[in-house]
């Protein structure tokens, strides 16, 4: 008696269909499987979770700027080498790599340009660059940023995406924090103002600078908001910390940010805080 009988059927190859990359996306919180041309039609916004993935610095300018235009200044500006500080390779390399990946010379973007008819003075990071690192380079031009703010008395926007102070510029990156900060009281003083907003992520020097300065602080939901990470910090003080710390809606309960807003609203809550700081 025959137990198992082995098919004579014939297995017949089939040929493997090319899918495109980039056709979907997969959401980094959730796990939803979404079509990437519907995800840039919600601002890559995950439908289901309502997670927001990190954009380009470009799409910000697009999103909150008229026309999607800046007047770009301080294009020239680019870090060197100071400390001559090398790790798994040399600064001037790791800044030529940012450079080709980004094609942008620094990790920040600043100028000129108007929303809803307001002019600004406005600055954003890409994270791209570095992981959004704060250099010299990067704080001189979020420096002039403010400065120009003062001189041409425009409000002040910038929206921060950073992993904080860069330390193949040691002291120098962190001469910065203070800098920036001293120059925001000067726009104070001059009772112009500046919003800021933070993204994912929002982290040490920055953070501990020119993001948490403003008149107004808007996050937008679940970003990573802190100085220090959590496994440090964890670390240091010897005990859990509380559940969804340094999120964003953790900030809000605390008080720190003053409203969390979802992106296709980035736009329109600008408007309205100008309007009602600045054009009344």
């Amino acid at each position: 008696m025959e137990w198992f009988r082995k098919s004579k059927s014939r297995i017949e190859s089939i040929e493997k269909k090319n899918i495109p990359e980039g056709l979907w996306t997969k959401c980094e919180s959730c796990g939803e499987i979404v079509y990437s041309k519907k995800m840039e039609e919600l601002l890559w916004v995950c439908p289901s979770c309502q997670f927001h993935f990190r954009i380009s610095s470009h799409k910000y300018i697009g999103l909150l700027l008229d026309g999607g235009k800046l007047e770009e200044y301080d294009v020239g500006l680019a870090s060197r080498d100071p400390l001559k500080f090398k790790d798994s390779k040399k600064y001037p390399d790791r800044i030529k790599t940012a450079q080709q990946k980004t094609g942008l010379p620094e990790g920040v973007i600043s100028g000129l340009g108007t929303v809803e008819g307001i002019d600004i003075s406005f600055a954003i990071m890409n994270f791209a660059f570095i992981g959004g690192s704060m250099g010299s380079v990067v704080g001189e031009k979020i420096a002039r940023a403010i400065e120009r703010a003062i001189e041409l008395k425009r409000p002040l926007v910038i929206v921060s995406c950073s992993g904080g102070a860069r330390m193949q510029e040691g002291i120098l990156s962190l001469m910065q924090m203070a800098k920036t900060s001293a120059l925001l009281a000067r726009l104070a003083e001059k009772r112009i103002p500046y919003i800021s907003i933070l993204t994912n992520p929002t982290t040490a020097g920055v953070m501990a600078s020119y993001a948490s300065l403003g008149d107004v602080i808007i996050a937008e939901p679940k970003a990573l908001l802190g100085f220090a990470g959590p496994r440090v910090i964890r670390q240091t003080i010897g005990q859990d910390l509380p559940e969804g710390f340094q999120s964003t809606e953790f900030f809000m309960e605390k008080g720190f940010v003053d409203s969390i807003v979802h992106r296709k609203d980035l736009r329109s809550t600008v408007t309205r805080l100008l309007n009602f700081m600045w054009r009344r």
